[in-house]
C-alpha cells in the first residue's frame, strides 16, 4: 500500500526527510562498543549555545530500543544496516541480543529480541522463545504493550516454527483484555498491574501496538475476528484524532473516549501510528490513509506551538534528531492524574479549566533510538517484505534518486 502517493509531493519529501534523519542520526546513538544503544540523547542545557545548536550527550542504554532498531533497519541495504547498527548487518545485530536474552528479565524486551529474530530468521529463534516463555507463564496479567509484542513475535515466527498453541492463547488474552468488548485496549491485559484509578486508561501505545499485533496475526494465518478487533481500534483512534493531526495520549478503554490528549509524541506522529495502520491495511483491513498523512503533517505544522508564537522545530537535520514530544509542562503531570481520576469516578469528565492554566507549549529536547527503529519500520516495511541483505541491496539504488523509500 502507498500511503504517500507520488502527488502528495510535500508528505513524500518530509517521509525521505525524517528517513534521512533517522541514518544520521541512529550511529549518534550506538554504545561506544557498536554492541547496542543508548537509551537517550538529550540536551546537555537548558538553551542553545552562543551558534543556535544544541549540545546534546548520551544517557543510559536500553535493549528494548536496540531490539527495535534491528526491527526497523533491516529494511535497509546491507551497507546502510551496518552503517546505523555499528558495523553489523541487522540479523548479526539480532544475534548480539539473542545471546543476551539468558539475562533479560523484562518480557517485552525478551519479545522484541525473539521478533527480531523471527523476522531476521535467526538460527536461534526456538532459544529466543523459549524466553519469551519462561518471562511469560500462562494466566499471568502482562501490561499490554508487551502482550502485544509476544503475539507480534509469535505471528512472525509461524513460518518457522509450529507455535501454534501459544499464539492462540496470546491472541486470546489480548481481545479478553478489552473492557466490555469495546475497540480500546487499557494499560494492563488483566488486574493488579494498574492502581484501580487509573485501571480504565489506555495510552496510545496501548492501542497502536495490539492492533499492529492483531493485523499481523490475520495476515499470517486467516484470523477474521482479530482483524475486525484490530480495524476497530483504529477506527476509534482515527475518529479522536485531534484536528491538527494529533495522535492523542491517554484513553478511557471503557467508553473509547479521550481522557487526556498531551504530551503529543513525535513518534507516534511520524513511526507508530504509520507502521501500526499500514500493516492494518496490507493485512487487509480498513485503509486510514489520510489520518495518516495528517498525523505526518503536523512534525512541520505544531499548532501547539504556532498558537504560542514559538517557531522552534521538532526537526533537526544536522543534529540527527526529531525533539520527543509537546507537552504542558504542568508539575508532576497534574493534568494527567486528575484527569485519569476524575474519569474513573465521573465518566467523559474533561476539567475544562486544565487547558487554559496548563498550556502545551513545552517541547521535550531529546531523542530516542526506538523512535528511528520504528520509523524506518514504518516508511520502509512491509508485511511480506522481510527479506535483508541483497535482497535490499538490488532494489536501492533504483529508488534512491526519486527518494521513493518513502513509499509503502
Amino acid at each position: 500500500m502507498t500511503a504517500l502517493a507520488a502527488a502528495d509531493r510535500p508528505l513524500h519529501d518530509l517521509a525521505a526527510r525524517l528517513l534521512d534523519v533517522a541514518e544520521r542520526g541512529l550511529p549518534r546513538m550506538l554504545l561506544a562498543d557498536g554492541t547496542g544503544f543508548v537509551f537517550t540523547r538529550a540536551t546537555a542545557a537548558d538553551r542553545p549555545s552562543a551558534d543556535g545548536g544544541w549540545p546534546l550527550e548520551q544517557r543510559g542504554f536500553s535493549v528494548r530500543y536496540a531490539a527495535i532498531t534491528a526491527l526497523g533497519a533491516r529494511f535497509l541495504p546491507l551497507d546502510r544496516q551496518r552503517a546505523v547498527l555499528g558495523g553489523h548487518t541487522a540479523e548479526e545485530f539480532t544475534g548480539l541480543l539473542v545471546e543476551r536474552l539468558p539475562g533479560v528479565r523484562n518480557l517485552g524486551d525478551a519479545a522484541l529480541i525473539a521478533w527480531a529474530a523471527a523476522e531476521t530468521r535467526h538460527p536461534k529463534l526456538s532459544d529466543a522463545l523459549d524466553r519469551v516463555a519462561v518471562l511469560d507463564p500462562p494466566g499471568r496479567p502482562q501490561y499490554t504493550v508487551e502482550a502485544a509484542w509476544v503475539l507480534s513475535a509469535l505471528a512472525a515466527a509461524r513460518p518457522q516454527l509450529d507455535v501454534e498453541q501459544r499464539l492462540a492463547a496470546a491472541r486470546d488474552r489480548l481481545l479478553a483484555a478489552r473492557i466490555g468488548g469495546g475497540p480500546l485496549f487499557p494499560h494492563a491485559t488483566g488486574p493488579g498491574l494498574n492502581p484501580w484509578y487509573r485501571a480504565h486508561i489506555g495510552c496510545f501505545a496501548d492501542q497502536t501496538y495490539p492492533l499492529q499485533a492483531l493485523a499481523r496475526t490475520h495476515a499470517s494465518g486467516d484470523d477474521p475476528a482479530a482483524l475486525a478487533a484490530a480495524d476497530a481500534c483504529a477506527t476509534r483512534i482515527c475518529a479522536l484524532q485531534g484536528d491538527g493531526g494529533q495522535w492523542w495520549w491517554h484513553y478511557d478503554a471503557r467508553r473509547g473516549t479521550l481522557v487526556e490528549g498531551y504530551p503529543v509524541y513525535s513518534v507516534h506522529q511520524h513511526a507508530m501510528a504509520p507502521t501500526a495502520l499500514l500493516d492494518l491495511a496490507e493485512a487487509g483491513g480498513t485503509d486510514f490513509g489520510e489520518p495518516v498523512r495528517r498525523g505526518l503533517r503536523w512534525m512541520t505544522e505544531v499548532p501547539e506551538l504556532a498558537a504560542a508564537g514559538a517557531a522552534e522545530p521538532m526537526i533537526l537535520d544536522e543534529l540527527g534528531v526529531t525533539w520527543r514530544k509537546v507537552y504542558r509542562g504542568d508539575p508532576k503531570k497534574a493534568v494527567r492524574a486528575a484527569r485519569g481520576i476524575g474519569t474513573r469516578l465521573v465518566p467523559g469528565l474533561r476539567l475544562g479549566p486544565l487547558d487554559a492554566v496548563f498550556r502545551p507549549t513545552a517541547v521535550d529536547r531529546e531523542c530516542r533510538p526506538y523512535e528511528f527503529g520504528w520509523m524506518l519500520h514504518a516508511w520502509l516495511g512491509t508485511l511480506t517484505g522481510t527479506a535483508t541483505g541483497a535482497d535490499a541491496d538490488a532494489g536501492a539504488n533504483e529508488s534512491a534518486d526519486e527518494g521513493e523509500g518513502a513509499e509503502r
